[in-house]
């Protein structure tokens, strides 16, 4: 066998592989459900990568448990840091604590009457190399992302929108 096979051989495997990704993304975008997330943003710049997003995203947690006679909040076994099992309602990013091991970590403290957490492990949003940063897109208004809800682990980004009263409209990152 050539040089010239063995390299054109190693080429169609790399991208069958690519093609194949692509293909699952894709595949999963349409089956699984979409929701939007609030959107909390930092480290928008390694070189190492490129540029990106490191967001992480705000979810409202649903409680399990029974309130306690007079609570003013549901009960968790550890607001600060928990087990949640990722799911679209109405349109929105929500959690369920769980008590085994699936789901992602959820973290920071509840006060009063505020069920809100985040995803503790960032997800991250890729941007083309002279797009604007959209973190300064988004004055005057929140910044929220639109995720695909898979069935295990950390939700996927699909694009960004600013959020103003009860309309989104999308980013155009170019």
């Amino acid at each position: 066998m050539s040089k010239l096979t063995k390299g054109l051989i190693l080429a169609a495997i790399q991208v069958a592989i690519v093609a194949s990704l692509g293909a699952k993304l894709a595949l999963d975008r349409a089956r699984f459900p979409r929701a939007w997330a609030k959107v909390r943003s930092f480290d928008p710049d390694l070189p190492i990568r490129g540029r990106y997003l490191a967001i992480q995203l705000v979810v409202h947690v649903q409680p399990t448990g029974e309130n306690k006679a007079g609570s003013a909040r549901p009960e968790y076994k550890n607001p600060c840091s928990m087990r949640g099992k990722l799911q679209a309602t109405n349109g929105q990013l929500e959690a369920t604590p769980t008590d085994n091991d699936h789901g992602v970590w959820l973290t920071g403290c509840q006060a009063p009457n505020q069920q809100d957490v985040l995803i503790a492990q960032p997800v991250l949003l890729f941007l083309p190399e002279h797009a604007e940063n959209p973190m300064s897109t988004a004055r005057g208004g929140e910044l929220w992302a639109e995720v695909t809800v898979p069935k295990n682990g950390p939700p996927r980004p699909i694009r960004l929108a600013v959020k103003k009263g009860n309309s989104f409209t999308p980013l155009e990152i170019k």
